[in-house]
């Protein structure tokens, strides 16, 4: 059957990219961004999906928001755009390779876009969250985003993880995340990106 993209707790890792102080004050929609990164890894905890968190030269960009709730995460250090640095790379076959990547964080058409084509050289089905994911400019982040789409990676929203990784009120974890539905999304300026797709 042809490979459609449907997310399994059993396969998935969460990457967590670069999500840092420095950048707050110059991200488009930062603080959503982050806020919707932090509810796919309290999800992730709930379902048993692995995350793993890098941070961009930390000592310049500072560490991690606190906001994201990573702070038990070890953070890998990296100078590369991609997460696929060698410490990730040990952390996936420590997991048993996983055959999926739920990706948020930022620049979309930096590290984003980097460790997506890297995911995908390895056979490794890519989602980005595209109401995980941002730049500075939102040029940058839209069409990085159709770029990404042309290369395969799949495109997808928080909400939609959640409901597919549970796939019904079945779920025993289905409570649990219906608690982080509770709220919907906040619009992070996708919907003049969607009617041009």
């Amino acid at each position: 059957m042809a490979n459609i993209g449907r997310l399994s707790t059993k396969d998935a890792v969460l990457f967590l990219c670069d999500m840092q102080e420095k950048f707050r004050p110059n991200i488009f929609q930062f603080t959503n961004i982050v806020s919707n990164a932090a509810r796919l890894l309290q999800a992730s905890r709930v379902l048993g999906i692995p995350p793993i968190l890098t941070e961009q030269y930390p000592k310049g960009l500072g560490p991690t928001v606190p906001e994201l709730g990573a702070e038990d995460l070890t953070a890998h250090p990296k100078t590369s755009f991609t997460m696929m640095i060698e410490e990730v790379e040990k952390e996936l076959q420590a997991l048993g390779n996983p055959k999926q990547a739920i990706l948020c964080g930022i620049e979309a058409h930096a590290c984003i876009a980097c460790t997506t084509f890297d995911l995908l050289e390895k056979g490794i089905e890519v989602h980005i969250v595209a109401d995980a994911v941002s730049s500075r400019s939102q040029t940058d982040r839209l069409f990085a985003l159709s770029r990404l789409k042309q290369s395969g990676a799949y495109l997808t929203t928080t909400e939609a993880v959640l409901l597919q990784l549970v796939q019904g009120a079945k779920h025993p974890n289905f409570k649990e995340i219906q608690k982080l539905l509770a709220h919907p999304s906040p619009d992070t300026g996708l919907l003049a990106f969607f009617s041009a797709l």
